[in-house]
């Protein structure tokens, strides 16, 4: 089972400041994903940078628009992931637990976790050879 931590960004991430103990934290999360590894369940981590530097691409029918960052509703934007392989939820909950506050100690701040779908979750309504194409390039 895959999970991804989500970091929420905050005004200060998106403003690409970083918190005034930034090298405690930076430590704290280099402790914790250094665990995750020794543990074999870390597949990848990186923080995000600011909106400002990302675009969008918005759907209408057949036609494409981008729009550049950046995005007003920063509660809502990503600004770090750690995706993470375990046997369960009840110890994808646990690593979550774990996880070191991304803005400092003693902050309010908050991650999200999601499980990642598996192709496995697509059997009934996926074609077989559709499903072998994108086992074909990696997807599990």
């Amino acid at each position: 089972m895959k999970f991804m931590i989500i970091v929420k960004a905050t005004p200060d991430s998106e403003a690409g400041r970083f918190p005034p103990d930034s090298e405690r934290m930076f430590a704290a999360m280099a402790e914790y994903h250094e665990q995750l590894a020794k543990a074999g369940v870390l597949l990848d981590f990186s923080g995000l940078q600011p909106s400002s530097k990302g675009w969008r691409v918005r759907y209408d029918g057949d036609r494409r628009t981008v729009v550049d960052g950046p995005f007003t509703e920063s509660k809502e934007l990503i600004a770090g992931y750690t995706l993470i392989q375990v046997r369960s939820r009840a110890e994808a909950l646990e690593w979550s637990r774990r996880y070191p506050n991304p803005v400092s100690e003693g902050k309010p701040a908050e991650i999200e976790v999601r499980q990642l779908y598996e192709m496995e979750d697509f059997k009934d309504i996926v074609e077989p050879a559709t499903a072998d194409r994108f086992k074909e390039i990696g997807a599990e």
